[in-house]
């Protein structure tokens, strides 16, 4: 998986939500490629192997890469114990979870309240379920327009070129955001996420809250702008970018980093910003987990809305939905082996597949998570 370019994003990232708060898809992932170094955790913990001998997790393409290193260490902790994961969007991670068919869901976003959680709930035997977020990573706003190499867009341009507002590169508000030269006088042709996906629930999020005059379409993981054309998966959108002249859509950094893709810089009101490891960074340090107990949901709102210089607020966290209590004794036996081992042993694994091992004390905050499933 090619995010190991901002493998030390993801560390800073973390860290950086955590300390404020002292204590979100598809088959295919890039390629492997250079890591930008994060220490390994130091945190260790017992690990009590045993129970369902297969577990099952479904959802989110933002962390296969992190679920294949940590199945592998699964099965090499406890022998004969295995994870099969599939990678088929954050909709149905969440749905395959409420349907008690998989036994962990991953989602780019945590439950909605409302049916989701009503549902989760159900499956949990009328427990909570909990949002546990493992990986933190920008959304890059990709395009191809030949002739232009550098674009500067304002959360409002962006709300207009996604509901339909502003139809053509050359419109009188995208000059104005780019110092008032005029991009190529082209048709623009926006690309969405055509699945159900916490990445778009996350754009639409950010849509919202740093542009609301403009973005009326409100927020979930179907996209409700009403122009475009869809495509599956994460590697689909980047595919459909890259593919012709005119193009604009959101996808994961990694994505856009692997198709060489350019890439939108955001003016949030103190001037263009580009998506680079440290103003990604820069930006994270305004998330706050809103979640209650070991519910470990993040409230992305501020960081989205925030107008701090340097920083590059669109970012996404990627969770591990899981029951609190209601497992069968055996799944939540293994349930909480898998996660014990990913959260720690797993963690020096992580960099070689374009990941940054978690924050120490966001590492604690996920022990005591997983000790207290029931």
């Amino acid at each position: 998986m090619k995010i190991k370019r901002h493998g030390a994003l993801i560390s800073l990232m973390a860290a950086g939500a955590l300390a404020l708060t002292a204590c979100g898809s598809d088959q295919n992932t890039p390629q492997s490629g250079g890591n930008a170094g994060a220490p390994a955790p130091t945190n260790t913990a017992p690990v009590d192997c045993g129970g369902k001998k297969s577990l099952v997790a479904e959802g989110s393409s933002a962390q296969k890469g992190a679920m294949e290193v940590f199945t592998q260490a699964y099965g090499a902790k406890c022998a004969g114990q295995q994870l099969a994961y599939t990678s088929s969007g954050s909709g149905n991670g969440i749905k395959q979870f409420n349907g008690g068919i998989a036994d962990i869901g991953g989602s780019d976003s945590p439950l909605k309240e409302g049916d989701e959680t009503t549902k989760a709930q159900e499956r949990c035997k009328g427990n909570p379920a909990w949002n546990l977020p493992l990986v933190f990573g920008p959304v890059a706003v990709a395009y191809k327009l030949e002739g232009a190499t550098d674009v500067t867009l304002t959360p409002d341009v962006l709300a207009k070129i996604f509901s339909g507002a502003i139809k053509t590169w050359d419109d009188a508000a995208i000059t104005a955001a780019n110092g008032g030269k005029a991009l190529p006088a082209k048709p623009i042709v926006v690309i969405y996420r055509g699945d159900e996906s916490g990445t778009t629930d996350n754009f639409q999020q950010y849509l919202g809250a740093a542009a609301a005059s403009s973005w009326t379409k409100g927020a979930g993981k179907k996209f409700n702008g009403g122009v475009g054309q869809g495509a599956q998966g994460s590697p689909g959108v980047a595919d459909a970018i890259a593919a012709a002249d005119g193009t604009i859509g959101y996808v994961e950094w990694s994505f856009a980093q692997d198709k060489k893709l350019s890439m939108a810089k955001l003016d949030s009101g103190s001037g263009g910003v580009a998506l680079t490891g440290e103003t990604a960074a820069n930006a994270i340090k305004e998330a706050k987990v809103k979640g209650s107990g070991n519910d470990l949901q993040l409230d992305l709102k501020a960081l989205y809305a925030s107008k701090t210089a340097n920083s590059y607020p669109l970012v996404l966290a990627t969770y591990e939905i899981v029951c609190s209590k209601g497992y069968d004794a055996d799944t939540a036996k293994a349930v909480k082996a898998f996660l014990t081992v990913a959260a720690t042993d797993a963690q020096a694994g992580l960099a070689d597949a374009g990941y940054s091992p978690l924050p120490q004390e966001f590492q604690d905050k996920l022990l005591t998570a997983i000790k207290a499933i029931a």
